[in-house]
């Protein structure tokens, strides 16, 4: 089993983290914080940014939902993201 914060939620057949940013450059930071982790998972989430905010969204595409290498992804990542 993996601990995931609280801050992941499951909707419509993705697991989702919403952060606040001070601005851009702080969001592209996060984002650039995810590389590592997700390339040495192999698995990669869908990313949405901008001023202010950053929206990661992982889903299994082939099995048609949320599976353990999401999670396992997700606690990776709560590692370099801020609580």
């Amino acid at each position: 089993m993996y601990y995931v914060g609280p801050m992941w939620t499951v909707h419509d057949g993705r697991l989702v983290r919403e952060l606040q940013t001070a601005d851009f450059r702080a969001a592209f930071a996060l984002v650039a914080a995810i590389v590592d982790p997700a390339e040495a998972a192999g698995h990669h989430p869908d990313v949405h940014f901008g001023w202010g905010y950053v929206r990661l969204e992982l889903t299994t595409h082939d099995e048609g939902g949320v599976t353990a290498l999401d999670w396992a992804l997700a606690a990776e990542l709560d590692k370099v993201l801020p609580p």
